[in-house]
């Protein structure tokens, strides 16, 4: 009995930890971009995706967990979660490869999402002057890392973490 609680437990912690770091990892993400003011490029928009996926899916584990559901929901959306977490590690990567100019990225590589200005009347001529920021340029390297770089680690962290709590079995 003590292993099932031990396990129930593990399980609880694991959803409620994998879920807060990775709404800590997008916040960041969007910290950077609305308050540093380091406009995305597409990939690095991509690599949010499995994040805003994932959340939802991490409160639902939460959820079940801490309200007695049925095993199986607990560790079928922490497995989800941990799935979600290696595609976003492997867009990282991808990303990686292309700042490094290990590969080329993809033709359409810039954001449709340009910053905004706030004077209307130079508007046109702000959209003209904009340029978009472009895959291949990291915009911040911290020890040697991008953002796609430390996105790489934490989506592995974050993985680990959910696959770690959907394996805990009671004995």
């Amino acid at each position: 009995m003590a292993s099932a609680v031990s396990a129930e437990k593990t399980r609880s912690i694991s959803a409620i930890a994998v879920t807060l770091g990775m709404i800590l990892t997008v916040g960041s993400a969007l910290g950077f971009q609305h308050i540093g003011g380091y406009t995305p490029c597409a990939l690095c928009l991509l690599q949010r995706d499995p994040y805003y996926y994932a959340i939802p899916v991490g409160i639902l584990a939460i959820a079940a967990s801490l309200f007695r559901l049925p095993v199986w929901l607990t560790r079928s959306a922490l497995v989800l979660i941990g799935l979600a977490m290696l595609i976003g590690a492997g867009l990282g990567v991808y990303h990686s490869g292309v700042e490094w100019g290990f590969w080329p990225g993809p033709i359409t590589c810039s954001t449709g999402a340009p910053s905004i200005t706030t004077n209307a009347g130079s508007l046109l001529s702000d959209l003209n002057a904009v340029k978009p920021p472009s895959c291949n340029d990291a915009a911040l390297r911290v020890l040697g890392l991008s953002f796609a770089g430390w996105n790489v680690l934490a989506s592995v962290a974050l993985a680990a973490i959910a696959f770690f709590g959907a394996s805990r079995k009671a004995a």
